[in-house]
């Protein structure tokens, strides 16, 4: 027969908590990227130290610029993570940035203005071009449009490169089976170098980069209603 006395959870549940990689969602920008592996930052910053005659330690130190950098990994599965959430290949066109009309890049329509199709992989042909209707083929003057006011020549547009998107915020929400709730932020976040790679010796292939971000502010606890009745459960008699 059951019980009719409910289990009393462990003291040990109200002390202090971590969280691992399981526990942990990363949110870029307002959009959840369940592909990211590893993340990792890094803050440095020059101090030098102030010497003068008469002795050989240091007088003083002196402070100087700060910097903050770090690195991203993705699991590739069938698309690139970045692109196909903040660039050109997601569905809302993403992050979109300043670019100039003749820049050669991809085409992300399915037709042209006039109707004709122009790609039939997902919406993303198979082509190169331009705005403004140059192609690499052009010599170097005949690439370059009229210019008739400043700013004419250029556009809105979506990334077809990483380094386009424009900063963008990353939030690390926690969440751990004790209940226990945690934050932490990257702000200014901006892509710089790309890299990717498969072998005949790879199983999975991931997809790294770097960046550089402004501002980061350290894991915080949230308070948590759902932690405080996880560990105060039990001691009281219930129904069988």
């Amino acid at each position: 027969m059951p019980s009719s006395v409910a289990p009393e959870a462990s003291p040990y549940s109200r002390s202090y908590n971590s969280f691992s990689g399981v526990d942990i969602k990363a949110v870029f920008a307002n959009k959840v990227l369940g592909e990211l592996q590893a993340i990792s930052y890094s803050i440095t910053r020059e101090k030098a130290p102030i010497y003068t005659m008469g002795s050989a330690d240091p007088r003083s130190f002196s402070r100087g610029k700060r910097g903050i950098a770090g690195t991203l990994v993705f699991v590739v599965f069938d698309r690139h993570v970045i692109l196909s959430n903040l660039g050109g290949y997601a569905a809302d066109g993403g992050l979109k940035f300043q670019s100039d009309v003749d820049d050669i890049r991809p085409e992300f329509r399915d037709k042209t203005n006039d109707g004709t199709t122009i790609g039939s992989a997902g919406g993303l042909a198979a082509v190169l071009g331009s705005t403004s209707g140059k192609t690499a083929a052009d010599t170097v003057n005949n690439q370059e449009s009229p210019l008739a006011t400043v700013g004419s020549d250029q556009e809105i547009a979506t990334a077809w490169y990483a380094d386009q998107i424009p900063p963008f915020d990353v939030t690390l929400a926690a969440a751990n089976e004790y209940g226990a709730l945690a934050v932490m932020r990257i702000f200014g976040v901006e892509l710089l170098n790309e890299g990717y790679g498969v072998s005949i010796d790879d199983i999975v292939s991931e997809q790294q980069h770097t960046y550089v971000a402004r501002t980061v502010i350290g894991w915080t606890p949230v308070p948590s209603a759902n932690a405080v009745a996880i560990a105060s459960q039990g001691g009281t008699n219930s129904s069988s």
